[in-house]
């Protein structure tokens, strides 16, 4: 499955490219838009154990299917120069250039789910870079000054944990919390960080909204047990 995604990626990249797309539109995000909802891609969190994973956290048939996922690439920065610092961000605060206006915010969804489609064998290869402990963090601080803060952009602040730049092979999944904050790591390396992302939602999440900004465990009851 993963040599079937990254060859199709692959195929969009050479023969539809930026020549065949709006390039207004052909952003980073949007690599491969017409692969985003093919079975190529939905096949690897719908028919393998990530929905296993997913429900041990949410409960079991409390996972929506995989519709979409983000094909997510990280190019190679010009030869000779030195890793950036990553900076991370919360998904869903509109900028006006992500298509949502600036000042609309969301929580669409309850955990990324993503699984290389390269071998990322050490940090600066474009890793999937995520804050630990962030997502609680954020809990609080969202309990003290609200959730309406992200309507002015991602807070600036010090976060409890440095950067985590995760390794892995070729059809290892990564995990993370919708409040953790995570960004692209900087790729020095000659090669594409290819990446599939999947934003799973438990069934509630639309009912339960901006409420889990301040629960953060609501839509993940085995935790809740283990932590009671």
């Amino acid at each position: 499955m993963v040599d079937a995604a990254r060859q199709s990626i692959n195929h969009s990249i050479g023969s539809i490219g930026k020549h065949q797309a709006n390039e207004e539109r052909y952003l980073a995000p949007a690599f491969c838009s017409e692969l985003k909802e093919n079975l190529v891609l939905t096949d690897l969190f719908n028919r393998t154990p990530v929905m296993r994973v997913a429900e041990a956290l949410m409960g079991s048939d409390n996972v929506m299917p995989c519709s979409g996922a983000q094909i997510a690439l990280r190019f190679p920065s010009q030869p000779g120069s030195e890793a950036t610092k990553p900076g991370g961000h919360l998904d869903g605060l509109g900028n006006g250039s992500n298509s949502m206006a600036k000042g609309v915010y969301r929580r669409g969804f309850t955990i990324f789910a993503v699984v290389y489609l390269s071998d990322v064998p050490d940090e600066n290869f474009g890793n999937f870079t995520v804050w630990p402990k962030s997502h609680s963090f954020f809990e609080d601080y969202f309990k003290k000054e609200g959730h309406q803060m992200l309507a002015n952009g991602m807070p600036r602040l010090d976060l409890p944990c440095e950067a985590v730049q995760v390794t892995g092979e070729a059809g290892d999944l990564i995990v993370a919390h919708h409040q953790s904050v995570h960004c692209g790591g900087p790729n020095i390396s000659p090669d594409v960080r290819y990446a599939a992302i999947a934003r799973l939602q438990h069934i509630e999440c639309a009912q339960n909204g901006y409420e889990a900004y301040t629960d953060i465990w609501r839509e993940f009851p085995a935790v809740r047990q283990a932590i009671a």
